[in-house]
Protein backbone atom coordinates (compact mmCIF):
# COMPACT_ATOMS: atom_id res chain seq x y z
CA UNK A 1 0.00 0.00 0.00
CA UNK A 2 1.25 3.33 -0.78
CA UNK A 3 -0.29 6.55 0.07
CA UNK A 4 1.38 10.33 0.13
CA UNK A 5 -0.04 13.64 1.53
CA UNK A 6 1.37 16.95 0.75
CA UNK A 7 0.99 20.10 2.97
CA UNK A 8 2.01 23.62 1.68
CA UNK A 9 5.32 22.89 0.09
CA UNK A 10 6.48 19.95 1.43
CA UNK A 11 5.90 16.15 0.56
CA UNK A 12 5.47 12.99 2.69
CA UNK A 13 5.75 9.56 1.28
CA UNK A 14 4.19 6.33 3.14
CA UNK A 15 4.46 3.01 2.38
CA UNK A 16 2.56 -0.04 4.24
CA UNK A 17 5.34 -2.19 6.70
CA UNK A 18 6.08 -5.92 5.46
CA UNK A 19 5.64 -8.40 8.72
CA UNK A 20 8.65 -9.85 7.89
CA UNK A 21 10.68 -6.80 9.71
CA UNK A 22 10.35 -6.54 13.41
CA UNK A 23 9.16 -3.22 14.35
CA UNK A 24 10.89 -0.47 16.16
CA UNK A 25 10.03 -0.39 19.74
CA UNK A 26 7.45 2.26 20.52
CA UNK A 27 9.00 5.19 22.14
CA UNK A 28 6.64 6.95 25.10
CA UNK A 29 4.13 9.31 24.45
CA UNK A 30 5.82 11.82 26.08
CA UNK A 31 9.50 12.76 25.55
CA UNK A 32 11.33 15.35 27.26
CA UNK A 33 12.54 17.49 24.79
CA UNK A 34 10.07 20.58 24.29
CA UNK A 35 10.70 23.54 21.72
CA UNK A 36 10.34 27.79 22.34
CA UNK A 37 8.87 27.57 18.78
CA UNK A 38 6.17 26.70 16.81
CA UNK A 39 7.14 23.25 14.81
CA UNK A 40 7.22 23.00 10.60
CA UNK A 41 4.84 20.89 8.87
CA UNK A 42 7.43 18.58 7.63
CA UNK A 43 9.21 18.65 11.30
CA UNK A 44 5.72 17.66 12.67
CA UNK A 45 5.25 14.68 9.94
CA UNK A 46 9.28 13.41 10.31
CA UNK A 47 8.65 13.56 14.49
CA UNK A 48 5.62 11.34 13.81
CA UNK A 49 7.60 8.62 12.26
CA UNK A 50 10.05 8.84 15.29
CA UNK A 51 7.88 8.96 17.72
CA UNK A 52 5.83 5.55 15.92
CA UNK A 53 9.08 3.92 15.83
CA UNK A 54 9.68 4.13 11.99
CA UNK A 55 12.83 4.94 10.21
CA UNK A 56 12.88 8.60 8.25
CA UNK A 57 14.75 10.40 5.08
CA UNK A 58 14.81 13.59 6.00
CA UNK A 59 15.58 15.88 3.08
CA UNK A 60 15.40 19.83 3.50
CA UNK A 61 17.08 23.17 2.75
CA UNK A 62 20.06 24.23 4.86
CA UNK A 63 18.87 26.28 8.27
CA UNK A 64 15.38 23.94 7.77
CA UNK A 65 15.38 22.68 10.72
CA UNK A 66 16.13 19.11 9.99
CA UNK A 67 18.07 18.92 13.49
CA UNK A 68 14.39 19.01 15.66
CA UNK A 69 13.75 15.79 14.08
CA UNK A 70 17.18 14.01 15.15
CA UNK A 71 16.99 15.60 18.41
CA UNK A 72 13.77 14.08 19.05
CA UNK A 73 14.93 10.25 18.23
CA UNK A 74 17.96 11.33 20.50
CA UNK A 75 15.71 11.78 23.41
CA UNK A 76 13.43 9.13 22.58
CA UNK A 77 16.32 6.81 22.72
CA UNK A 78 17.15 8.14 26.47
CA UNK A 79 14.28 8.49 28.20
CA UNK A 80 13.77 4.63 27.37
CA UNK A 81 17.19 4.60 29.00
CA UNK A 82 18.71 3.38 25.82
CA UNK A 83 21.30 5.23 23.66
CA UNK A 84 21.61 7.33 20.27
CA UNK A 85 24.36 8.17 17.99
CA UNK A 86 24.71 10.94 16.21
CA UNK A 87 27.13 10.70 12.96
CA UNK A 88 28.55 12.74 10.40
CA UNK A 89 31.40 12.40 7.79
CA UNK A 90 33.84 14.88 9.25
CA UNK A 91 35.36 15.76 12.43
CA UNK A 92 34.81 19.45 12.23
CA UNK A 93 31.06 18.59 11.92
CA UNK A 94 30.83 16.04 14.26
CA UNK A 95 32.37 18.46 17.32
CA UNK A 96 30.20 20.80 16.23
CA UNK A 97 27.42 18.72 16.53
CA UNK A 98 29.09 17.53 19.97
CA UNK A 99 28.89 21.32 21.41
CA UNK A 100 24.91 21.34 19.80
CA UNK A 101 23.58 18.44 21.43
CA UNK A 102 25.58 19.16 24.85
CA UNK A 103 23.94 22.55 25.03
CA UNK A 104 20.49 20.67 24.35
CA UNK A 105 20.96 17.72 26.76
CA UNK A 106 23.69 18.48 29.26
CA UNK A 107 27.35 17.72 28.83
CA UNK A 108 27.21 14.91 31.43
CA UNK A 109 24.94 13.48 28.79
CA UNK A 110 26.49 13.33 25.55
CA UNK A 111 30.00 11.63 24.31
CA UNK A 112 32.31 12.60 21.09
CA UNK A 113 34.29 9.39 19.29
CA UNK A 114 36.36 10.85 15.81
CA UNK A 115 39.38 9.61 14.68
CA UNK A 116 42.25 11.72 17.16
CA UNK A 117 39.79 12.66 20.24
CA UNK A 118 37.47 10.40 22.88
CA UNK A 119 35.36 11.92 25.18
CA UNK A 120 32.99 10.19 27.25
CA UNK A 121 32.31 7.56 25.08
CA UNK A 122 29.61 5.58 27.33
CA UNK A 123 27.72 8.37 27.50
CA UNK A 124 24.02 8.04 26.63
CA UNK A 125 24.08 10.25 23.36
CA UNK A 126 28.01 9.80 21.42
CA UNK A 127 28.51 12.17 18.64
CA UNK A 128 31.23 10.23 15.94
CA UNK A 129 32.64 10.15 12.33
CA UNK A 130 30.68 7.95 10.26
CA UNK A 131 33.76 5.60 9.52
CA UNK A 132 33.64 5.25 13.66
CA UNK A 133 30.13 3.65 13.90
CA UNK A 134 31.30 1.31 10.50
CA UNK A 135 34.66 0.14 12.56
CA UNK A 136 32.27 -0.31 15.84
CA UNK A 137 29.80 -2.60 13.86
CA UNK A 138 32.52 -4.45 12.23
CA UNK A 139 34.14 -5.01 16.19
CA UNK A 140 30.74 -6.15 17.37
CA UNK A 141 31.95 -3.22 20.09
CA UNK A 142 30.40 -3.43 23.78
CA UNK A 143 28.86 -0.01 23.24
CA UNK A 144 26.43 -0.97 20.74
CA UNK A 145 24.21 -2.62 23.65
CA UNK A 146 21.23 -0.50 23.97
CA UNK A 147 21.39 1.31 21.17
CA UNK A 148 17.81 2.61 20.15
CA UNK A 149 18.62 5.21 17.30
CA UNK A 150 21.65 6.32 14.89
CA UNK A 151 21.54 10.05 12.96
CA UNK A 152 23.37 9.81 9.72
CA UNK A 153 23.55 13.55 8.63
CA UNK A 154 24.81 14.05 5.53
CA UNK A 155 23.75 11.02 4.24
CA UNK A 156 24.05 11.91 0.54
CA UNK A 157 27.27 10.94 1.41
CA UNK A 158 26.22 7.36 0.26
CA UNK A 159 26.57 8.82 -3.27
CA UNK A 160 30.77 9.38 -2.95
CA UNK A 161 32.49 7.40 -5.00
CA UNK A 162 35.48 7.30 -2.17
CA UNK A 163 33.40 6.87 1.19
CA UNK A 164 29.97 6.17 -0.18
CA UNK A 165 30.29 2.39 1.22
CA UNK A 166 30.75 3.23 4.82
CA UNK A 167 27.48 4.99 4.85
CA UNK A 168 25.81 1.59 3.13
CA UNK A 169 27.88 -0.69 4.99
CA UNK A 170 26.61 0.87 8.58
CA UNK A 171 23.02 0.86 6.94
CA UNK A 172 23.41 -2.16 6.10
CA UNK A 173 25.03 -4.02 9.64
CA UNK A 174 22.89 -2.12 12.04
CA UNK A 175 20.43 -4.37 14.18
CA UNK A 176 17.19 -4.48 12.57
CA UNK A 177 15.25 -2.78 15.44
CA UNK A 178 17.44 0.32 15.89
CA UNK A 179 15.51 3.37 13.96
CA UNK A 180 17.66 5.20 11.32
CA UNK A 181 17.06 9.14 10.75
CA UNK A 182 18.87 10.23 7.67
CA UNK A 183 19.56 13.87 6.74
CA UNK A 184 20.47 15.86 4.00
CA UNK A 185 19.68 19.50 2.27
CA UNK A 186 21.29 18.21 -0.40
CA UNK A 187 20.13 14.84 -1.35
CA UNK A 188 18.60 14.80 -5.20
CA UNK A 189 16.74 10.52 -4.48
CA UNK A 190 15.26 10.93 -1.17
CA UNK A 191 12.37 8.78 -2.37
CA UNK A 192 14.49 6.34 -4.18
CA UNK A 193 16.98 6.61 -0.96
CA UNK A 194 13.64 5.71 1.55
CA UNK A 195 12.80 2.82 -1.28
CA UNK A 196 15.98 1.41 -0.47
CA UNK A 197 16.14 1.72 3.34
CA UNK A 198 12.58 0.36 3.23
CA UNK A 199 13.91 -2.69 1.59
CA UNK A 200 16.58 -3.69 3.35
CA UNK A 201 15.19 -2.27 6.96
CA UNK A 202 11.93 -2.00 7.18
CA UNK A 203 9.30 0.67 7.54
CA UNK A 204 10.54 3.77 6.49
CA UNK A 205 9.04 7.66 6.04
CA UNK A 206 10.36 9.96 3.51
CA UNK A 207 9.64 13.73 4.32
CA UNK A 208 10.53 16.40 1.74
CA UNK A 209 10.46 20.15 2.49
CA UNK A 210 11.49 22.32 -0.63
CA UNK A 211 10.95 25.83 0.78
CA UNK A 212 14.09 28.08 1.94
CA UNK A 213 13.12 29.42 5.45
CA UNK A 214 16.03 31.94 4.59
CA UNK A 215 16.39 32.84 0.85
CA UNK A 216 19.63 32.64 -1.19
CA UNK A 217 20.78 36.13 -2.53
CA UNK A 218 23.72 35.74 -5.16
CA UNK A 219 26.38 38.37 -5.23
CA UNK A 220 29.91 38.47 -7.13
CA UNK A 221 33.13 40.09 -6.29
CA UNK A 222 35.32 42.89 -7.24
CA UNK A 223 38.77 43.30 -6.54
CA UNK A 224 41.27 45.87 -7.12
CA UNK A 225 44.39 45.14 -8.43
CA UNK A 226 47.71 46.71 -8.14
CA UNK A 227 50.54 47.75 -10.06
CA UNK A 228 51.45 44.25 -9.95
CA UNK A 229 48.28 42.70 -11.08
CA UNK A 230 47.46 41.33 -7.69
CA UNK A 231 44.19 41.93 -5.71
CA UNK A 232 44.35 44.55 -2.94
CA UNK A 233 41.13 44.44 -1.60
CA UNK A 234 37.55 42.70 -2.34
CA UNK A 235 34.65 44.86 -1.74
CA UNK A 236 31.95 44.21 0.61
CA UNK A 237 29.24 41.82 -0.44
CA UNK A 238 27.39 41.32 2.79
CA UNK A 239 24.98 43.70 2.85
CA UNK A 240 22.05 42.19 5.15
CA UNK A 241 21.24 41.23 8.89
CA UNK A 242 22.89 38.72 10.69
CA UNK A 243 26.53 38.05 12.24
CA UNK A 244 28.01 38.61 8.80
CA UNK A 245 26.55 42.03 8.44
CA UNK A 246 28.84 42.65 11.30
CA UNK A 247 31.86 41.89 9.15
CA UNK A 248 30.84 44.69 6.25
CA UNK A 249 32.97 47.62 5.29
CA UNK A 250 36.36 45.08 6.49
CA UNK A 251 38.91 44.59 4.30
CA UNK A 252 39.75 41.34 2.77
CA UNK A 253 43.13 39.91 1.35
CA UNK A 254 43.29 37.23 -1.41
CA UNK A 255 43.15 34.55 1.06
CA UNK A 256 40.22 36.40 3.08
CA UNK A 257 41.77 37.19 5.79
CA UNK A 258 40.62 40.39 7.17
CA UNK A 259 43.14 43.39 7.36
CA UNK A 260 41.77 44.91 10.32
CA UNK A 261 40.68 43.14 13.23
CA UNK A 262 40.52 39.05 13.98
CA UNK A 263 40.67 36.30 11.25
CA UNK A 264 36.85 35.81 9.51
CA UNK A 265 36.85 32.08 9.49
CA UNK A 266 35.86 31.44 5.82
CA UNK A 267 32.85 29.21 4.94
Amino acid sequence: MHSSSSVGSHAVFLRGSDTFWRPLPSPPKRVTLQHAFALDSFQKEAIAAVEAGRSVVVSAPTSSGKTVVAEHAVDSAIVRGGRAFYTAPIKALSNQKFRDLKAVFGDSRVGLMTGDQVIAPDSPIVVMTTEVLRNMLYAGSEGLRGLRWVVLDEVHYLEDPYRGAVWEEVVLNLAPDIGIVALSATVSNAEELGDWLRAVRGPTDVVREDRRPVRLRAHYLVSERGARGRSRRLHRVVLHRGKDAEQTGRRFDVNGRTRSGPARQRR
